[in-house]
């Protein structure tokens, strides 16, 4: 008899770390870096390749979810986050929630909101200086926004950023989309 072993589900973690409720625990699905967008399939308990950008476009920053949530769009909530080195797909880290980037995309058909909460990785060197999104300036801002716009224009949408607001609006989003 073959014994058989699985990997765990990532997406039913608790979204809070356990010892600091403060931290956020986020699912990296693609690193940053990478033009490969990857997704994890909770039917299969699998990672998959979901998309390949263009050449010259890559993932800003490490992009991921936070896990035992679903958002307006279906999926688990979105996050960006901010750290030295990029992580792969499948880790899971703790992070200091430091905003949220509130956003609406439109497929043509129907419009739902696609929010992304800003996090930094706990242990982060070059960030631990960042405390709330505003911190990190009106260019970053501006970065973020061309970035989504264009990658949802490769799957015929459009994205419109409604607002970048502080990490309490962010950690109620959290709140508010757990299972």
């Amino acid at each position: 008899m073959v014994k058989q072993s699985y990997l765990v589900d990532p997406s039913h973690l608790k979204p809070f770390d356990r010892s600091d409720k403060t931290l956020l625990r986020v699912v990296i699905e693609t690193p940053k870096g990478s033009r490969n967008k990857f997704a994890f399939n909770a039917d299969e308990h699998v990672f998959e390749l979901k998309k390949v950008l263009p050449a010259g476009m890559s993932f800003p920053y490490d992009f991921g979810f936070v896990p035992s949530t679903k958002a307006d769009d279906g999926d688990p909530i979105d996050v960006l986050v901010l750290m030295d080195e990029p992580a792969f797909a499948g880790c899971v880290l703790k992070c200091r929630v430091i905003g949220i980037i509130q956003g609406e995309q439109d497929d043509g058909k129907k419009k739902v909101r696609n929010d992304r909460i800003v996090a930094v990785e706990k242990d982060a060197h070059s960030w631990a200086d960042i405390k709330v999104v505003n911190d990190l300036g009106k260019q970053f801002a501006a970065e973020l926004e061309e970035f989504f716009v264009d990658y949802h224009k490769l799957s015929g949408e459009r994205y419109k950023v409604l607002g970048l607001k502080g990490p309490n609006r962010a950690r109620k989003s959290v709140k508010s989309t757990m299972l």
